[in-house]
């Protein structure tokens, strides 16, 4: 089992919370709104194959808020920082959800740094007559339930949530609305940059995802170049927990497909 570490990391001022794991070509994790607080299966899985870099978002969980953070594309220009001071090239970036929207943000300003880019029902873009589940209107428990296909997924994560874990989730929540309230989950002006992307894009959904619907993945591999799509049969919101085995495979599979 590879050994992981848990470091803080101060860039442009701002000190994030990092766990990292693996050895390999640099993979660079980017969580969705409900955080990165432990390092997961899927993560584990990755790790036996690639160096596996799981920051925190700054505002979210250990990180620290900094003044400056105001939008997803702060966030963006953030992380092309974070990729310089570490030193990381040729990096796989996988983001989820609102991490996906940072990973295609990020894309459409510089991609000199990535040699492939994974987006897993991601946020950033809006579907013309196919609403997004308002994540702020649901409650605790329905949010939990909208996450996942198989209910019982969604039960066994409410009996494991700590209090403390709970107080983290309600600062991820608040950072989570401060930069997608309005318009929610979305960046009216991403849609007509996405042609940009040029590095080989793997898009991947659940066909039950509740949060971001299905028809979302076909509209981001049209809008970005030689993107393909992997639909993961059932399937909730959070592929890499609910179908670890075929997540970790079809983005191994990927990476490893785009070797030169």
């Amino acid at each position: 089992m590879p050994e992981v570490s848990h470091s803080f990391e101060r860039i442009n001022g701002c000190k994030v919370s990092l766990r990292r794991g693996g050895a390999g070509e640099p993979l660079l994790f980017l969580h969705g709104a409900r955080g990165a607080g432990r390092w997961l299966p899927f993560m584990e899985a990755l790790s036996r194959t690639f160096d596996v870099i799981v920051p925190e978002h700054p505002g979210f969980g250990e990180s620290e808020t900094p003044d400056w953070l105001d939008s997803v594309g702060d966030l963006a220009y953030y992380y092309l920082d974070f990729l310089e001071a570490l030193s990381l090239d040729h990096v796989n970036l996988v983001g989820t959800s609102l991490g996906g929207w940072i990973a295609a943000e990020m894309a459409v300003r510089d991609q000199s740094p990535l040699r492939t880019l994974t987006l897993v029902a991601s946020a950033g873009i809006h579907v013309k007559g196919v609403p997004k589940g308002d994540i702020f209107l649901w409650s605790r428990q329905q949010l939990a339930q909208n996450l996942f296909y198989d209910p019982g997924l969604a039960e066994a994560m409410l009996r494991a949530e700590t209090s403390e874990e709970e107080e983290i989730q309600v600062r991820n929540r608040i950072t989570v609305a401060k930069l997608c309230w309005q318009p929610r989950l979305y960046n009216p002006h991403l849609a007509k940059w996405l042609h940009r992307i040029c590095v080989p894009t793997l898009i991947l959904w659940g066909d039950a995802d509740k949060v971001i619907p299905p028809p979302y993945g076909p509209a981001f591999c049209h809008l970005i170049p030689n993107a393909r799509l992997e639909i993961l049969p059932r399937c909730g919101h959070l592929p890499q927990v609910e179908r670890t085995e075929e997540f970790v495979a079809a983005v191994t599979g990927f990476i490893q497909g785009e070797r030169p």
